[in-house]
């Protein structure tokens, strides 16, 4: 059961404990309060955790200072919405992430050279947009693949992301030092940039790091479904992460792998956003890049991620992971999916397009 306290009911006023006082009244019974710093006010929440079936919702809905009791019965106890709890999403580096918001981040699948970086940031700033994705561990199919660059680019990514104003890299981990090594790098370059913790398709069920970013709060973490998991085990799969602490989570569809996604690299799976945004309270990002696997251009001038990217906002998506380079020809990883810097530009427009169109499809159902 959760109990929805009014905004701004802090978790240590004389309402939550005159509610917790109540809630020990019930035998077998167990509180976790939680707070979530919404856009404009605080939102917390008491859990009930337990034999909550015989409690009554009325023993909690008629107390001062609450404003919707919810009795849950999905298994996706701490992201699910439970059609009633309302999306709260998170702030991180002066920027929204909610299920009303749209960030690109655009940028290299993995980092190769300084020039490069250097390069791509600049061409993020120049286009306007604060947040980009980099590779520094990069898991790949076979071994003798370039594996990025790991820890030792770091500081110098992290210094070009701070003087062309990036605020949020996306960047994959693979194990738990990895946080560490971030975080260290972060502090020796001046903190000048925020780091989104990327875990990838191949560790979606890694749940001893799952859990190992749950516990830390210091980064946002971005999950992607894994390759070959239904939905519902990736959600599953989020909630480790919530469980323990950690509720700055971004959920993105990436493909899964099929044969039935030739010629496509996998199976595209963005008719999934909505159906997220409806049962988590998650923003939901799509992979056009890793989706599609190639920049093939069609007879109407647009790329197939230019398709798929379209495909995922105008469904609602609130993230786009998409990869760009300066020359991808010579690209270290996935070459032939990213596209060039100079196309950002209409990269972008070609975003702001569809998702004018999905606010104005949305539009008259809000009303």
């Amino acid at each position: 059961m959760i109990i929805i306290l009014r905004p701004d009911v802090a978790a240590d006023s004389p309402e939550v404990k005159n509610l917790l006082v109540v809630a020990g009244r019930f035998p077998n019974l167990q509180t976790k309060i939680i707070t979530n710093k919404g856009e404009n006010h605080l939102l917390t929440e008491v859990h009930l955790i337990g034999e909550t079936k015989v409690v009554p919702l009325e023993a909690f809905s008629e107390l001062a200072g609450v404003m919707k009791v919810v009795r849950v019965s999905e298994r996706y106890r701490l992201i699910g919405r439970h059609g009633q709890v309302d999306a709260v999403g998170f702030d991180y580096r002066g920027l929204r992430f909610g299920q009303d918001t749209l960030h690109v981040f655009p940028g290299l699948c993995a980092v190769d050279t300084k020039e490069n970086v250097d390069r791509t940031f600049a061409a993020i700033s120049a286009a306007g947009v604060k947040t980009a994705r980099m590779g520094a561990y990069k898991p790949r199919t076979s071994p003798y693949d370039f594996q990025g660059h790991g820890k030792d680019c770091l500081p110098w990514v992290f210094e070009s992301a701070g003087k062309h104003g990036i605020q949020v890299v996306a960047m994959e981990i693979l194990r738990e030092k990895h946080v560490d090594e971030i975080f260290a790098a972060l502090a020796e370059t001046g903190n000048p940039t925020g780091v989104m913790l990327q875990i990838g398709t191949r560790n979606a069920q890694n749940f001893e790091l799952l859990k190992h970013v749950g516990q830390q709060k210091e980064f946002p973490v971005l999950f992607k479904r894994g390759m070959g998991i239904t939905l519902e085990e990736a959600l599953n799969a989020c909630e480790y992460i919530a469980s323990e602490g950690n509720r700055s989570i971004v959920f993105c569809l990436r493909g899964v792998k099929s044969h039935l996604g030739e010629p496509h690299r996998n199976l595209i799976d963005f008719a999934h956003v909505p159906v997220v945004k409806r049962q988590t309270r998650l923003p939901v990002c799509v992979d056009p890049s890793h989706s599609a696997g190639r920049r093939t251009i069609n007879p109407d001038g647009l790329t197939d991620i230019h398709h798929a990217t379209a495909e995922g906002v105008i469904l609602g998506a609130n993230m786009v992971l998409v990869d760009f380079h300066p020359e991808p020809k010579n690209a270290m990883c996935d070459g032939p999916q990213a596209l060039t810097l100079e196309e950002l530009p209409a990269f972008l427009a070609d975003v702001k397009i569809v998702r004018d169109a999905y606010l104005a499809r949305t539009t008259p159902a809000t009303r």
